[in-house]
């Protein structure tokens, strides 16, 4: 029978020992904890030129005589996704009147008698003639005017706005039309101008109220939408395939984006 003093020895000496392997993997941890979180020194890192972005400036002609500086801090910025949908989902809710209306069953007229007796007639239970199940009933769980406003933040509005802005100058869909271009409106000249864009329908025309002859020459072309610029919408940027901005209306529409 081995002895207790032989065993707790034993145990004590394994104790030791697991202790310290532990104190060993503890100390070798911290140092190379210590070792990778160190920093390192930041490397100087040459400046990098400032970005220029530009759109063509188109003549009456379609074709571009120069280039027309834009904001970079508004035409190019990273889109957002999740920014852009609730915009988008925003702007299309404020378009819908929300006046839908139907009748419920206390709201369609008659039908105040039980059409017959509870009993004895071997016909199903009937209180009125005016509930959903009867021809002339009301409608169950009717539709009822409401408001589909959705709240959305400035800060995250102009986001989008850029974004949307930004896709467009980046995949060069995007276009400034001189501000001396259409003088008086002739929308034989306007055809002629999308046409020698080159680019695809639909096209939004951002211009201001001043510009009456742009406006006018553009507006009764198939496919082509005039809005103001306090009127540009991210849902509305989205949808058109180009986007020709007057010289007059891009400050403006800067503006509303920054």
């Amino acid at each position: 029978m081995p002895s207790t003093t032989c065993c707790s020895s034993r145990a004590l000496f394994r104790a030791r020992r697991t202790a310290s392997s532990r104190s060993e993997r503890r100390s070798a941890m911290a140092a190379d904890k210590a070792s990778t979180g160190r920093r390192r020194p930041k490397e100087s890192a040459a400046a990098s030129p400032a970005r220029t972005i530009s759109a063509p400036l188109l003549g009456v002609s379609g074709q571009s005589s120069r280039e027309a500086t834009l904001d970079e801090s508004v035409f190019g910025s990273d889109v957002k996704p999740h920014l852009v949908h609730e915009a988008v989902r925003a702007d299309l809710n404020a378009r819908r009147a929300g006046t839908q209306s139907a009748k419920s069953r206390g709201l369609v007229a008659g039908g105040r008698g039980k059409p017959w007796r509870q009993k004895g007639t071997g016909r199903a239970r009937a209180g009125t003639i005016r509930a959903p199940q009867w021809v002339g009933g009301g409608v169950a769980f009717p539709p009822q005017p409401r408001g589909y406003a959705v709240k959305v933040n400035r800060k995250a509005y102009r986001s989008a706005l850029r974004g949307a802005l930004s896709s467009h100058a980046s995949e060069g869909t995007l276009a400034v039309v001189d501000k001396s271009a259409f003088d008086e409106p002739s929308t034989k000249k306007a055809a002629a101008f999308i046409d020698a864009w080159g680019q695809e329908l639909p096209v939004l025309l951002v211009a201001t109220d001043d510009e009456v002859g742009l406006a006018k020459s553009f507006r009764n072309l198939e496919r082509v939408v005039v809005v103001h610029p306090s009127e540009v919408e991210v849902a509305a940027i989205l949808w058109a395939r180009a986007l020709l901005v007057s010289e007059t209306a891009l400050e403006a529409v800067q503006g509303r984006a920054s």
